[in-house]
């Protein structure tokens, strides 16, 4: 059993992962949609750790400023990545989510990439490079659930 936290820059593909690992049937939430913000943008803790405490297998996406508070109710915490090239790619085809669709913000997720991501990668026990098939990466995350905790 476990509780993994998938993050990353917008574009990586953690909705997408979320889909695959859900039609697994297991419980899995996307943190952009729902409940689970408050008007500022960073997680209801709340009702965050609330959706942690009720679910022994759970894998959660979300990449939010105060994220690290929770960390200790994670067992893992992975870090989608992709080429930066492949971030614009795939924010300017989507079409389940407006951001990344303007100039100004496909510019905020570069910047991104050299100032926010660096910090998840430094906290996360696992880096997962998306640019896999999406089965592969959906069967690494749902590996981690058996794996004991490795976040401390």
């Amino acid at each position: 059993m476990g509780r993994v936290l998938i993050t990353g820059m917008s574009g990586v593909g953690k909705s997408t992962v979320v889909e695959g690992i859900a039609q697994r049937g297991i419980v899995a939430v996307d943190t952009d949609y729902g409940d689970w913000k408050s008007a500022d943008g960073t997680w209801d803790l709340e009702a965050v750790g609330r959706l942690l405490r009720e679910n022994d297998d759970i894998v959660v996406a979300g990449t939010v400023e105060n994220q690290g508070m929770l960390y200790d109710m994670f067992d893992h915490v992975v870090l989608l990545t992709a080429p930066p090239s492949v971030l614009i790619e795939r924010v300017t085809s989507r079409r389940t989510n407006p951001y990344g669709s303007s100039a100004a913000e496909r510019e905020e997720i570069l910047e991104y990439t050299h100032t926010v991501e660096p910090l998840l990668r430094a906290t996360a026990t696992e880096v997962i490079e998306t640019t896999q098939p999406l089965e592969t990466t959906v069967d690494e995350i749902v590996d981690l659930l058996a794996v004991p905790r490795r976040f401390t």
